[in-house]
């Protein structure tokens, strides 16, 4: 692993929760990053589900300099070549595709795959991924799941950012386990509070995210 991507991971680790957005409008990118960032949210990924994204993130990164914005759902390697080029800080996406990873690595881009299986996992640790997506976290059964099939794998120092059915009423117990480097949070900034510009609302949500997490922190379950 490069020492940028070393860097990248473990101001992930540091911030724990990351929020997944996405945004339909360029302009919605800058308020809503000072929103997350208000309430102490620092991580960022902007979903390339939508047109928008890369655009955003160019303005993201110009003017929010305090947020750690990356770009998730890279599923093709010409993807790869437009998220370095807008500037992206990472990379995710929902699986273990051994082409994207490739083309991630030689742009020199920090990058985390999905994963669901054992299989996956191994996969990764081809191309020595430590920090990896695990996805769809609850409806693959969730942490117990994430348990068994991380096992075998404790010894090498794999962590795991859970996205899928994370929410605020179980977002505390991931965060708590020690196999988890992070979560997932698309319910900071649901769509139509996006669609409404209720920052301060995703404000609140950031907020009471971020004191589940220090609550963690200080218990030292973290």
């Amino acid at each position: 692993m490069s020492e940028q991507e070393t860097t990248v991971f473990e101001k992930l680790q540091k911030s724990a929760i990351i929020a997944v957005l996405i945004l339909d409008r360029v302009e919605d990118g800058v308020p809503l990053a000072e929103a997350l960032l208000a309430g102490g949210v620092d991580a960022m990924e902007l979903t390339l589900r939508t047109p928008a994204a890369i655009g955003a993130l160019k303005e993201i990164t110009a003017r929010v300099p305090g947020m750690l914005a990356g770009i998730g759902t890279i599923l093709t390697t010409d993807q790869v070549k437009e998220v370095v080029d807008a500037g992206a800080a990472f990379g995710v996406a929902p699986g273990m595709n051994p082409r994207i990873v490739e083309a991630a690595l030689a742009a020199g881009l920090p990058f985390a795959p999905g994963i669901c299986t054992p299989s996956d996992i191994e996969r990764a640790l081809e191309f020595e991924r430590k920090f990896l997506k695990f996805f769809p976290a609850e409806p693959s059964g969730g942490l117990k799941y994430l348990e068994s099939i991380a096992a075998p794998y404790a010894h090498l120092g794999v962590k795991y950012i859970p996205l899928g059915g994370v929410n605020p009423s179980n977002c505390q117990t991931w965060l708590s386990h020690p196999l988890v480097g992070g979560i997932g949070g698309s319910w900071l900034a649901p769509k139509p509070l996006i669609a409404a510009g209720n920052w301060k609302a995703i404000q609140d949500a950031a907020e009471q995210a971020i004191a589940i997490r220090d609550g963690i922190f200080r218990s030292g379950k973290a």
